[in-house]
């Protein structure tokens, strides 16, 4: 914007200059010529004199006579009727330059001449002030155009910054007032965003917190009577084995609570240890495979390369992967196939069907389904969500021709690092 407005005012003074200057010039350069002109003649007039006065007298014309013209002339001629002719001065070229000539009552022909050098010259002098102002007038609208420049540039300046400090979550701005109309109406605007946005936040992070809290009791409550029944004499062991198991699913659930709530409360999900991602892969599949089982359909596990370790949370992860293959077995067909990939800068994790790709990036947004009875467009936005909070990524990948995700985790305290498109795959090193 400052630059914009530097350019602004030395554009406007310089066409101003322009329109002014440039009659200005040529008029300078015509008066200049005029005025060599008018002195040419008048000293012309003086010479010829001279020269007859002394020829009535009788006296000799001689050079040191003639010279009397070069106070106004580079060159002056005499070309007489009878005798040899007389010159003084430069011998310059005549290009440009200005001659006036007289002729004498003895027939003789006396030539002043200024050359067009010296009228360039002239000229040059003449026009030397008027551009000395030029440049002074461009180099004071240049500083003026900075001084004001940056005065209405600052305010837009601090609502970018205030701006940027509303986008990062700090909604406790304070917006100064200014005397710039247009800054003073994005500052309202601003004020209004925050002070909606503070509350819209502050309404979120209160449900998300009694919504944690109502929920923690019955789980509490579902698990101690859960733990009861393993204890009774007369519960079977087959039957204590599945209450376990229904215990062990039910601290994954309240650990699930705990790490949306603190994503809802906008808090990274951080890792307490670091974990085998196979391992954790290999037991989620484990998990879902008797229910897949039900359903006709099968889940597979893979691991290229040796790589698989990684400092994340293992409930984000746990909780991405069950959102990726629920929608694999609802809205996908065929075998699930689950490949864990060192892929040198990151760990990836593949979840792959075999129905068409009907999905792009767009899927991660909150609102967008993939188009199937029950989809309502929140597990994979939530999956996303997940992902980034742990440290990780979640992209669709729109080079296979299945529906096929993809979780990009970071390799033990590494960054992740995204690639422009997936990796080539290899062959299966170890299945399940």
């Amino acid at each position: 914007m400052r630059e914009r407005l530097v350019l602004a005012f030395v554009g406007l003074t310089v066409a101003v200059i322009g329109l002014y200057g440039v009659p200005r010039a040529y008029f300078l350069a015509d008066l200049v010529r005029d005025q060599a002109r008018t002195g040419l003649v008048g000293t012309a007039e003086v010479l010829e004199t001279l020269v007859e006065e002394r020829t009535r007298r009788g006296g000799r014309v001689d050079v040191e006579l003639l010279r009397a013209g070069l106070v106004s002339a580079d060159r002056v001629e005499l070309d007489r009727a009878s005798g040899p002719d007389l010159s003084v001065g430069r011998t310059d070229g005549a290009d440009g330059g200005i001659r006036v000539d007289r002729t004498l009552d003895d027939g003789s022909t006396l030539r002043l001449s200024v050359s067009g050098a010296s009228v360039g010259q002239s000229i040059r002098e003449a026009l030397l002030p008027l551009v000395l102002l030029g440049l002074a007038l461009a180099l004071g609208a240049a500083v003026l155009g900075f001084v004001l420049a940056r005065r209405l540039s600052r305010p837009f300046q601090e609502l970018a910054g205030l701006s940027r400090d509303l986008g990062h979550g700090r909604f406790d701005i304070e917006v100064p007032d200014y005397a710039v109309p247009e800054a003073d109406a994005i500052a309202d605007s601003l004020r209004g965003a925050a002070s909606r946005l503070d509350e819209l936040v502050r309404r979120e992070r209160e449900f998300a917190a009694n919504a944690s809290h109502q929920l923690r009791t019955p789980i509490t409550a579902l698990r101690l009577g859960l733990e009861d029944l393993t204890l009774w004499s007369e519960t079977a062991p087959p039957v204590a084995a599945e209450l376990e198991r229904g215990i062990r699913e039910l601290d994954r659930l309240s650990a699930a609570i705990d790490e949306l709530l603190a994503l809802a409360r906008g808090r990274q999900v951080d890792a307490q240890q670091e974990i085998d991602v196979a391992a954790l892969v290999r037991a989620s599949a484990t998990r879902w495979s008797r229910r897949l089982a039900t359903e006709s359909r099968e889940i597979t596990v893979r691991q290229v390369g040796r790589r698989s370790r990684s400092r994340v949370p293992a409930g984000a992860v746990e909780q991405v992967l069950d959102v990726l293959v629920d929608n694999a077995r609802g809205h996908g067909r065929g075998t699930i196939t689950v490949e864990v990939r060192d892929a040198g800068t990151h760990l990836e994790i593949g979840v792959e069907d075999e129905g068409r790709l009907r999905l792009g990036p767009e899927v991660f947004r909150r609102g967008v389904s993939t188009g199937a009875e029950g989809s309502e467009g929140i597990g994979l936005a939530v999956a996303s969500e997940l992902a980034e909070a742990c440290g990780g990524h979640l992209s669709v990948d729109t080079t296979a021709a299945t529906t096929r995700f993809v979780l990009w985790l970071p390799l033990r305290d590494r960054d992740v690092t995204r690639p422009d498109r997936v990796p080539d795959r290899e062959g299966p090193l170890s299945a399940g």
